[in-house]
């Protein structure tokens, strides 16, 4: 259990709102286009300590080899409810964004709904959340040549299901790619609402078993971690609040309005 507390060590710990946002919106001017354009994928948590394990490696033991059962018995039982296109990376999008344990990490474009989610749970204001950072568009050079050909040829940062496709159409030949581990950041089809509100992003390794936190911890040029402070957590929240940064708008349905009404109306403690 111990190789679960090698992660990046964050470095940059936010004294305000105001140094929160340069630290969150630094490094997105791109000469080439003339726009500021981040090339960065950011994932919240409330817990500084949670690292980037998947849900999958959090089940313990033996993970790796339930991962096959899991996605097998999910597409036996799921097929009314299944998605249009019957790729494998469709399916393990879908069995992610429903609960299922993968080896699937959550990411978003947008910093603001990163921070939602450092500073969604009250019940933690106690202790210190993060934002992880992660350059999704230089991590593509860490990728196997027949991957990065397929993004070169499609002119882009990030696959989707079907470039996928093109060069593996199961799990076992993705990860025979390559002999070292590497990361790939995939967009999900537009299942629903709350995926395209939440302007997500999945990324997964080339095996079950390899972790994110380790494969970073080996490329820290790629990553920062954006540390929010207890203290400064409930001026974050409020303020996204007040930019409409929260459950109604990231949840969209009663289920979403009922979490945001909970959160508004508990007790400061």
């Amino acid at each position: 259990m111990a190789r679960y507390n090698r992660q990046p060590k964050p470095h940059r710990r936010a004294e305000s709102w105001l140094e929160l946002q340069e630290w969150l919106f630094s490094d997105s001017w791109q000469p080439g286009l003339k726009r500021f354009r981040s090339p960065f994928a950011f994932r919240g948590t409330s817990n500084l300590r949670s690292g980037l394990r998947t849900s999958l490696a959090r089940l313990g033991g033996d993970f790796a080899s339930m991962e096959p059962h899991l996605l097998r018995n999910f597409r036996k039982y799921a097929m009314h409810d299944g998605v249009d296109q019957q790729t494998p990376w469709d399916w393990l999008a879908l069995a992610k964004h429903h609960g299922l344990p993968t080896r699937l990490l959550d990411w978003t474009y947008s910093p603001y709904v990163a921070l939602h989610f450092a500073t969604n749970d009250v019940d933690v204001f106690n202790g210190d959340s993060i934002v992880w950072a992660v350059n999704y568009h230089e991590a593509q050079h860490y990728l196997p040549d027949t991957l990065r050909r397929v993004l070169d040829a499609e002119g882009a940062d990030v696959f989707t299901a079907d470039m996928l496709m093109q060069v593996a159409t199961t799990l076992d030949a993705f990860d025979a790619l390559a002999d070292e581990p590497f990361v790939v950041f995939f967009e999900p089809p537009s299942l629903n609402p709350r995926i395209v509100n939440q302007y997500a992003l999945f990324s997964f390794m080339s095996s079950a078993t390899a972790h994110m936190d380790e494969w970073l911890a080996t490329h820290p040029e790629l990553c920062r971690g954006i540390v929010i402070p207890a203290e400064l957590k409930w001026e974050v929240r409020d303020k996204l609040d007040q930019a409409n940064i929260n459950e109604r708008m990231l949840f969209p349905g009663l289920d979403g309005l009922s979490r945001w009404l909970k959160r508004q109306y508990t007790p400061r403690k």
